[in-house]
């Protein structure tokens, strides 16, 4: 199994594979990356956001799934959430209700939770896990061509308040290319480097964001702050191919998909295969844009770790002087699936997940972005790797298509004989023209390569180690 990194963003990449060659471990470069994504990518995520990690350990072979996903504020109670500001977000050309403000704002995980993953797993000293983000962040980056497009979509909730200074200077919105850089972001950073994840919860950070949040008509307290853990979740299992796919059980279901595929699915015809896809991605209707990104991580060791980290929309509550911005996930409507308890975790559809074969040997590190389309495009991409041994760049590059209800979204390039058969099943087939954030992000590292989804301004490469002898 060859080391090496994949992410949402070519610098996020770039830095896990420079942790990785300096001896770090998956822990270290996932970590690494993850906070460079807050950066890099803040347009899909950020350090006031929360995610899940997936760990793999070749020595013994156990996998670990963490929950550091944003919980429910209101334990202090002694306030009561204002209303939130609603707002519509135009994707796909359909638009869509979402809910922002200080009111929306969850107590976040990542600080915490990348912390975690280090403690456990890493060999780097911490601020040297930090120290790849620290420089992106006094640098700023080019913002990929693919996210300025969903920079287009998703203005009404980044561009609010301080946004507008990152995201529209000069009141033009940042294109393709276009440096995005967050003043204070690099001093928030190095506070996380010195002080460790607490200087966000019960330290100076925590303080600045209850005040933050509190004066936007949220409820987020001290209590809430102080009382937040990583959780280490139950780990789900399901058989594809007689390969081993692990992760967390998630609001989508994913590994219960795969585990409700047919056995038989290797042998059938390719328009069987597809109708049987379509069977088992039915029902799941929610369309919703998830501002996500995933970090797939594979060292020199075999050791995987697998991370995807999201904001939700985005609160449009931003820290003063730090450039970071809050989570908007008590305003995302699909993650509310029940009576909202102070302390509790919010359901999620992210699902980062790692495959291994009958003899414990890591064979696939993935996770994906996006929503309710992060199930169809893992399914996808395992299908392709694992069933028909396709390399990893082109099982990511490769066309997908999304159930919802009675209708296959499918994208350019996928089969039409495929399509055609699925059709003849019932469903209603909308052929889209171009590849689109819509259909999600993967990002996966396997024995046949590495790669980031282009859907989403993706990269991946296999790590070089230098000759010796």
């Amino acid at each position: 199994m060859p080391a090496g990194v994949a992410a949402g963003h070519p610098a996020t990449m770039e830095a896990g594979l420079g942790v990785l060659a300096r001896g770090g471990s998956a822990a270290d470069a996932a970590a690494a990356a993850t906070l460079v994504s807050c950066g890099a990518e803040s347009i899909l995520t950020g350090i006031g956001g929360g995610g899940f990690a997936t760990y793999f350990e070749a020595g013994t072979g156990q996998v670990t799934c963490l929950d550091f996903f944003c919980s429910v504020p209101g334990a202090d109670g002694d306030r009561t959430a204002g209303p939130m500001v609603p707002i519509e977000i135009a994707f796909g050309g359909v638009p869509l209700s979402y809910s922002i403000g200080g009111a929306s704002v969850a107590v976040p995980g990542v600080p915490a939770g990348v912390a975690e993953v280090h403690r456990r797993w890493g060999r780097l000293p911490w601020d040297r896990v930090v120290e790849p983000a620290i420089a992106v962040a006094r640098s700023g980056v080019a913002l990929p061509h693919q996210q300025a497009h969903t920079l287009a979509s998703v203005a009404p909730a980044l561009v609010p308040g301080a946004g507008a200074e990152i995201y529209q200077p000069n009141g033009r919105l940042l294109g393709g290319g276009d440096l995005l850089f967050h003043p204070g972001l690099d001093a928030a950073l190095q506070a996380l480097a010195e002080e460790g994840p607490d200087v966000f919860y019960t330290g100076r950070i925590g303080g600045l964001m209850v005040d933050s949040v509190r004066a936007g008509g949220g409820a987020l307290g001290p209590a809430d702050l102080a009382g937040y853990r990583v959780l280490e979740l139950p780990v789900g299992h399901a058989l594809l191919a007689g390969c081993h796919v692990f992760g967390r059980y998630d609001l989508n279901g994913l590994v219960d998909t795969i585990g409700a595929l047919p056995g038989t699915l290797p042998a059938m015809p390719r328009g069987d295969r597809a109708v049987a896809l379509a069977d088992a991605l039915r029902g799941y209707g929610r369309q919703r844009n998830g501002d996500t990104t995933n970090i797939s991580v594979v060292d020199p060791d075999g050791n995987a770790c697998v991370v995807t980290t999201t904001l939700g929309i985005g609160s449009a509550v931003w820290l003063p002087g730090l450039g970071v911005h809050l989570n908007s996930m008590l305003g995302e409507g699909e993650l509310i699936t029940g009576e909202l308890v102070p302390g509790e975790r919010m359901s999620s559809m992210m699902c980062p997940l790692v495959v291994v074969d009958d003899a414990g040997d890591l064979l696939l590190a993935a996770g994906s972005a996006g929503a309710s389309r992060i199930r169809s495009a893992l399914v996808h991409t395992l299908v392709a790797v694992l069933l028909d041994g396709v390399p990893v760049e082109e099982a990511v590059h490769g066309a997908r298509f999304h159930v919802v209800d009675d209708v296959v979204h499918a994208e350019p390039g996928y089969p039409e004989e495929e399509l055609e058969a699925v059709a003849k099943a019932g469903y209603h087939v909308n052929r889209f023209d171009h590849l689109s954030h819509y259909f999600g992000g993967v990002s996966a590292v396997g024995r046949a390569g590495a790669a980031g989804d282009p859907r989403r301004g993706g990269a991946g490469r296999l790590l070089t180690l230098p000759e010796t002898g």
